[in-house]
C-alpha cells in the first residue's frame, strides 16, 4: 500500500506538471490566482462485478462528499459487454447499473436503477442531481424523454413529472422537452429544470409536490419571442450560485446566462464564442469559498475545463486538452465540485469514464 501510495503521489505530480491548469510559477505583485488541479489517475477504483461503465452523461457530489453518477448501460458496444451475451462471446464484460455511489476515495458504495414498476425509465440516460435531502433525480434525453424522475437515494421511487412522449413544446407545463438536468434550491425547495434537447427553457416545479411554478426563455422573455436571441439546443445545465443567482448552460450559442430566481434577466457570459459543432458551454459549477469567486465550465467540443472569475466573466486558465490519456477529455459532459473543491467530470460518446481533479490550492495564473 506505500508503495501504491508513492506510486500515486508522484504520477499526480507528474500529471500535474504536464496537464494542470495553466499557470506560472512565481507570485508577482498584483497577480491574479486562480484554482489549480492535478488528476488522480487511480480514481475510481475498479469496479466489482465485471462491471463496465457505457457514456457517463452525469456526475452529482451529495452532502457527504459522495459521488453520484448516471451511465448508459445501452451505450456499450457488443464486444465491450462480451460477458452478458448469450452466448458470451468474451470473459468481460457486463453492463454496471446506470446508477452508481462511490465515496470520496473510489470505493463503489451502491448500485441501481433501470425499468421499475410505476414510473418510466428513461430512454436516454441523462443527468443526476441529489438534493439536500438526499433524493436522487434523474433526466432523459430521449426521443420521448419528457419527464424527470425522482428516488429516494437507495432507490427507491418517490415522483414522476411528466409522461414519454407527452410534451407539446415549449408552453407546456405538465411535460419537459428532453430535458438535460435538474437542481433543487433548498430555500424554496424548488426543482429548476434545464429543458432541454427539444424545449428552449428553464422551468420551475414545487420539488415536493411536482407542481408548477413558473418558466422563461433566453433574456428572461418567453420561449420564441421576436427580436430575443432564443436558447439553442440543447439548453444543457441549470446551477444556483449560494447568492440566489441562477446560471444556465445555452450550449451551443457559447453562452452562460445569468437570471434571478424569478427569472428576472442579470446578464450574459460568452464562452469560447468561435466554437462551432456542439458548442462550448456543457456544464457549470462553482468554487467552494463563502464568496463562490470561481466558476468552472465544461467545454465538452474544445475539451477543456475553464475557470471564469464568477463576477466578471474573465476566463483565468483552462484545464486539460482533447485527448485519451489520464487529465484528458473526449467530449467531457457534465461536472461537479465537492466540499474540499476537488472536481469530478463525466464524459460521453466514446470516452466512457469518469475522472477526479485533485484542487492544489490557488496559483498565479497569466494575463
Amino acid at each position: 500500500m506505500t508503495i501504491r501510495w508513492a506510486m500515486v503521489a508522484a504520477t499526480l505530480g507528474l500529471v500535474g506538471a504536464l496537464l494542470g491548469v495553466e499557470a506560472i510559477d512565481a507570485q508577482r505583485p498584483g497577480e491574479v490566482v486562480a484554482p489549480r488541479f492535478v488528476v488522480d489517475p487511480f480514481w475510481p477504483k475498479p469496479l466489482p462485478n465485471r462491471w463496465l461503465f457505457g457514456q457517463v452523461s452525469g456526475v452529482a457530489v451529495d452532502r457527504r462528499d459522495h459521488v453520484w453518477i448516471v451511465q448508459r448501460p445501452k451505450s456499450l458496444t457488443e464486444d465491450e459487454r462480451g460477458a452478458a451475451l448469450t452466448p458470451p462471446r468474451s470473459l468481460c464484460c457486463v453492463p454496471a447499473p446506470p446508477v452508481m455511489e462511490f465515496d470520496a476515495e473510489g470505493t463503489l458504495l451502491q448500485a441501481w436503477g433501470g425499468p421499475g414498476p410505476g414510473y418510466d425509465w428513461p430512454a436516454n440516460e441523462h443527468g443526476i442531481f441529489v438534493d439536500h435531502q438526499d433524493h436522487v433525480w434523474l433526466a432523459g434525453n430521449g426521443e420521448k424523454d419528457h419527464h424527470i424522475l425522482k428516488f429516494t437515494r437507495t432507490g427507491r421511487f418517490l415522483m414522476q413529472i411528466g409522461k414519454p412522449g407527452a410534451g407539446t413544446g415549449d408552453g407546456d407545463t405538465r411535460h419537459l422537452g428532453r430535458p438535460a438536468d435538474v437542481r433543487v434550491d433548498p430555500a424554496a425547495n424548488e426543482l429548476y429544470v434545464a429543458d432541454g434537447y427539444g424545449n428552449h427553457r428553464v422551468i420551475v416545479f414545487d420539488a415536493h409536490t411536482g407542481a408548477y411554478k413558473r418558466h422563461w426563455g433566453a433574456n428572461g422573455r418567453p420561449p420564441g419571442e421576436p427580436g430575443v436571441k432564443s436558447f439553442g439546443n440543447p439548453v444543457h445545465c441549470v446551477r444556483i450560485a449560494a447568492d440566489g443567482l441562477v446560471y444556465v448552460c445555452d450550449r451551443r450559442n457559447n453562452r452562460i446566462q445569468v437570471f434571478r430566481r424569478d427569472g428576472a434577466f442579470v446578464k450574459e457570459i460568452p464562452l469560447a464564442p468561435d466554437t462551432r459543432g456542439n458548442g462550448a458551454v456543457w456544464d457549470l459549477d462553482f468554487s467552494v469559498d463563502r464568496g463562490q469567486t470561481y466558476l468552472y465550465a465544461a467545454d465538452g467540443e474544445n475539451n477543456h475545463i475553464w475557470t471564469l472569475q464568477r463576477d466578471s466573466g474573465r476566463i483565468l486558465s483552462r484545464l486539460g486538452r482533447s485527448g485519451r490519456h489520464a487529465g484528458h477529455f473526449h467530449w467531457v459532459h457534465n461536472l461537479a465540485v465537492d466540499s474540499k473543491g476537488n472536481l469530478y467530470t463525466a464524459e460521453v460518446e466514446t470516452a466512457k469514464r469518469v475522472q477526479k481533479f485533485v484542487n492544489q490550492g490557488l496559483s498565479p495564473v497569466e494575463h
